[in-house]
């Protein structure tokens, strides 16, 4: 979870309906492994990894993000958690990058940079905003340089030297009422100011979104079309 995005949402972060769903389609893309050590690169608040400790038979996770003001360590139900704004090297047999290359220049750089840092067998589990045309000032707000198609995205992670198990598209129900907000202000040539879409939902709206995504998870494995976030399950060839 962007360090930004958890401080706007504070306590209600954990029961956002965005990030339960995109938790619980990371359950869903993980299925089959069996994680033990978890290297999160550029995890925020690292939301994901603690979900997969609380949630999955991994032990240990390491959070890596520059914005850490120091490195410190922590115990959640007797598993470790560290947070450091650098690694070497973890021999980690899970990668998440979550929300992560699209803030940077050299994509292809920074995933090759973490295939080196993690053991030879590892699964990696990306995500990214998709489709470039749904630009906004959310966009800007998070610091973002692109979006992906899917297409863009397996480029990425084949010019990294990972073998994509699978890549699919998620919130494809919300995606054409973000669509229906976003593409207007284009049209009408609105100067795009930085802002967040991220806020607080009244508790049966919250529900609502929780629930239509929620749904849209026994589909996710065959979304090669549209959605709001593009996802790709790769592994070290």
């Amino acid at each position: 979870m962007d360090i930004k995005e958890a401080a706007l949402l504070r306590e209600n972060a954990a029961d956002h309906w965005y990030y339960r769903s995109k938790a619980r389609a990371v359950e869903r893309l993980l299925r089959g492994t069996t994680p033990r050590t978890v290297l999160d690169v550029g995890a925020g608040s690292g939301f994901f990894s603690r979900h997969l400790l609380a949630n999955s038979p991994a032990v240990e996770a390491w959070c890596v993000d520059l914005n850490y003001p120091a490195d410190s360590d922590i115990v959640e139900n007797g598993k470790s958690i560290h947070f450091r704004k650098s690694v070497e090297r973890v021999d980690a047999d899970l990668v998440l990058l979550m929300d992560v290359l699209e803030h940077v220049d050299d994509d292809v750089g920074l995933l090759r940079d973490a295939v080196g840092k993690t053991a030879a067998q590892a699964t990696f589990l990306i995500s990214v905003p998709a489709f470039q045309f749904m630009w906004s000032g959310h966009d800007v707000f998070l610091e973002h340089k692109r979006r992906y198609t899917l297409a863009e995205l397996e480029h990425v992670v084949k010019s990294a030297g990972l073998r994509i198990r699978q890549s699919t598209y998620f919130f494809a129900a919300v995606f054409p009422a973000a669509m229906l907000v976003r593409l207007p202000r284009k049209l009408l040539g609105s100067t795009v100011q930085p802002a967040s879409d991220m806020q607080v939902h009244s508790r049966p709206v919250n529900w609502l979104l929780n629930a239509v995504s929620s749904a849209e998870l026994k589909f996710i494995a065959r979304n090669r079309w549209f959605g709001l976030t593009a996802f790709c399950v790769a592994t070290r060839v």
